[in-house]
């Protein structure tokens, strides 16, 4: 019997309770080719990976509720290639994650792969490459989902605006990445920009430009498309809702508009108690929407100023112009640029991560989590080289992917020795590690269906001295709740307890460990996959920090053929096994 679609989609929202499914839903077809070609970003011209020629990539537009259909043809001459939809739970669709070796084969040069998923619900996203580096080298866009028809987002405005944030190297990622396993190690430094939907300047700075006189060179950055200022129109008295994610390699940020103020609304696709700055901090991975309301002197333009954060910076600050109708976008502001926080002062970043809370109405987390698995972040060496370990252990991935080697019973998908869950309480996390040396391993996790996990990520000194790095962890296939921070090591004390939230804790995709401090995490593994949790710094993942959660893997329905025919699930295939 054939149901009736109104029927239907009630029947599919039942079986998907998790989902927005206010009404059902409409698909979206997009046709992608995915090119390598000649660009200017910082208006110097680069190899660039772009999307039908554009860079940044198309952005999708969609509601809650829609399918997505990208049909997506690798026209890169040498390598593979796939797209992760970051912040998207893939509920039901672990296969169209984009994590290669993980969720599926890389798309080899030629050939095409359909990516078909359902927003569940309303945030702001975004897409990007997740093979080898190809992110640092331009493979990304904006994914903005709406709310559901009939449906109302919890706070008003009269207009939007996006943007995505990024870095930018001069080097290419093959030359990077070749850095990053050299023996001796090379550093791949600090970028050369920082751009705003794609656009940055190097070399040239317009706010002294403008001070001082233009020189040739930032008089020739306002007529090239491809790295001219960013313009950002609004009408005065207005409210804004100004959607902004970073995508960087390597950068933390921190964005302001001269005189305005900020008041936070969203985070990571989950609305937040609002909240109101002067200014923003955005870890690699982060998306915000913050309302921005035009109640200053009309007859001027303001900047709007993106510098770096975290790292002694090397990166002169991105600038983009917020014009005031009716006056000319030419106008610069009078104003100078706001002044970006100093890269060290940490208490602002915590002062303003820790502000943000769940809005009424989220779920709340589970009381108590059955299982607690701690993971010790440190840098160490291996042969020679530097890698990032995690409980001493550095990732590197498969041949075969996981979903479809464990989907399929392999017998050689997961070493016999599974990864530790806690580590020494004796370690001190402010000194370099007293064992430098680590080893390999696949850090696969196997999660039980439905278990609520806590994830400790304790973060700790690098192999110099005195140093602690940033590092902004992502969690694909779910939201997790950020539970709590600290500083220094935790000890699971009274004291530690006491600083963890329960009553209305954030539910996010990303969260950030301060430099000698922790983080802890709750989340539920509902999800049945196999899911990256990772540092979402480009470099430190390829370094190997990160682990892979394996839920339920018996659970996932057919997994496409063509989605992990590689490695030894090629094998097993053609020898007659099924997914």
């Amino acid at each position: 019997m054939r149901l009736p679609l109104p029927l239907l989609a009630l029947v599919c929202c039942a079986l998907m309770a998790r989902q927005h499914c206010a009404a059902a839903g409409k698909a979206r077809h997009l046709r992608w080719e995915i090119s390598n070609m000649f660009w200017s970003p910082d208006c110097e011209e680069k190899v660039v990976i772009g999307i039908n020629g554009q860079f940044p990539g198309p952005t999708i537009r969609a509601r809650a509720g829609d399918t997505v259909h990208v049909q997506l043809r690798n026209a890169l001459h040498t390598e593979g290639v796939v797209i992760h939809w970051h912040g998207i739970r893939q509920i039901g669709t672990p296969w169209a994650d984009g994590t290669a070796a993980i969720s599926q084969c890389a798309i080899n040069p030629e050939e095409t792969f359909t990516y078909r998923f359902v927003v569940d619900k309303p945030g702001t996203y975004f897409y990007h490459g997740h093979y080898g580096m190809q992110r640092a080298a331009g493979l990304y866009g904006s994914l903005v989902v709406d709310v559901a028809e009939g449906e109302e987002e919890p706070f008003q405005y009269d207009g939007e605006l996006n943007l995505l944030l990024s870095d930018w190297y001069h080097e290419s990622i093959h030359t990077q990445m070749v850095a990053l396993s050299s023996r001796p190690f090379r550093w791949i430094g600090e970028p050369q920009s920082l751009l705003i939907n794609g656009r940055g300047q190097f070399n040239c700075s317009l706010a002294a430009a403008h001070m001082q006189g233009a020189t040739n060179q930032c008089a020739a950055t306002a007529a090239n498309t491809q790295c001219a200022p960013v313009v950002l129109p609004v009408q005065p008295n207005k409210t804004y809702r100004l959607r902004v994610a970073s995508t960087t390699s390597l950068a933390s940020l921190n964005l302001a508009i001269g005189n305005h103020k900020l008041t936070v609304v969203e985070a990571d696709g989950n609305y937040v108690d609002p909240f109101v700055v002067d200014d923003i901090d955005l870890y690699s991975g982060d998306s915000y929407s913050v309302l921005l309301t035009t109640d200053q002197d009309t007859s001027s333009n303001y900047w709007l100023s993106v510098g770096v954060r975290g790292r002694l910076p090397k990166t002169a600050p991105a600038l983009a112009v917020l014009n005031y109708r009716p006056n000319r976008a030419s106008d610069l502001p009078a104003l100078a640029p706001p002044v970006t926080p100093a890269w060290d002062d940490y208490g602002h970043s915590k002062a303003f991560t820790y502000r943000i809370r769940a809005r009424a109405g989220t779920p709340p987390p589970p009381p108590t989590a059955a299982r607690r698995i701690e993971l010790l972040n440190t840098q160490n060496r291996m042969d020679g080289r530097i890698r990032w370990s995690i409980n001493n252990v550095s990732m590197v991935l498969p041949a075969t992917p996981y979903l479809g080697s464990l989907k399929m019973g392999l017998k050689s998908t997961l070493a016999a020795a599974r990864p530790a869950e806690t580590f020494s309480r004796e370690y001190d996390v402010t000194l370099p590690p007293p064992n430098p040396n680590t080893t390999v391993g696949d850090n696969v996790y196997v999660l039980a269906h439905n278990t609520t996990v806590d994830v400790l990520l304790q973060n700790a000194n690098a192999l110099s001295r005195n140093v602690s790095e940033v590092h902004p962890w992502h969690l694909h296939g779910h939201d997790f709740w950020v539970l709590g921070y600290g500083d220094g090591a935790y000890r699971g004390d009274a004291a530690d307890e006491a600083r963890l939230n329960l009553r209305d804790p954030p539910l996010r995709n990303t969260a950030v460990i301060f430099p000698y401090g922790w983080t802890m995490l709750r989340f539920v593994a509902d999800n049945p996959g196999v899911w990256a949790f990772h540092c979402h710094i480009e470099p430190h993942l390829h370094m190997g920090m990160g682990v892979i959660f394996a839920e339920a893997v018996d659970l996932v329905a057919k997994v496409p053929n063509e989605a992990v025919s590689c490695g030894a699930t090629a094998t097993a295939l053609m020898a007659g096994g099924h997914l």
